[in-house]
């Protein structure tokens, strides 16, 4: 087998894995919107919801900027903000302005939003469990 042979199968088999990552997580997050949808959440809701219930904000405060959240969740920021506004008018999160800059907008968790989050978690928790650690 010659040097590029082998690196082009070296490649193919990084490829397999991969996709294979990304199959995981497509089937991870299809099994989380079913079992969270009569909760009216879908995945990124939860990830959400859980990032503010169980994270700490990088300055201690009362709730996370929305960069912090966007830092931790894979969505792009407009679409951060647009999922912000649902869960707002559903009262599970508010808004409100930074007081330290007037631009950045500070998320907390209602306690609506934590007694969902309270109820869904085991749930949630339960998916990750069968589907990542089961290879499925």
């Amino acid at each position: 087998m010659t040097a590029q042979e082998s690196g082009a199968r070296a490649g193919a088999g990084l490829v397999d894995q991969w996709r294979d990552i990304l199959a995981k997580h497509a089937r991870t997050m299809c099994e989380l919107d079913r079992e969270l949808h009569g909760h009216g959440l879908g995945a990124s809701d939860f990830e959400v919801l859980d990032v503010l219930a169980e994270g700490t904000p990088q300055d201690d405060s009362a709730g996370f900027r929305v960069q912090e959240i966007a830092g931790q969740v894979h969505l792009s920021q407009s679409a951060l903000s647009r999922l912000i506004g649902r869960l707002e008018k559903d009262g599970l999160v508010a808004r409100g302005m930074c007081s330290e800059d007037r631009r950045g907008v500070r998320v907390c968790l209602t306690p609506k939003g934590r007694a969902l989050h309270t109820e869904v978690r085991p749930l949630q928790r339960a998916v990750l469990s069968r589907m990542l650690e089961s290879g499925a």
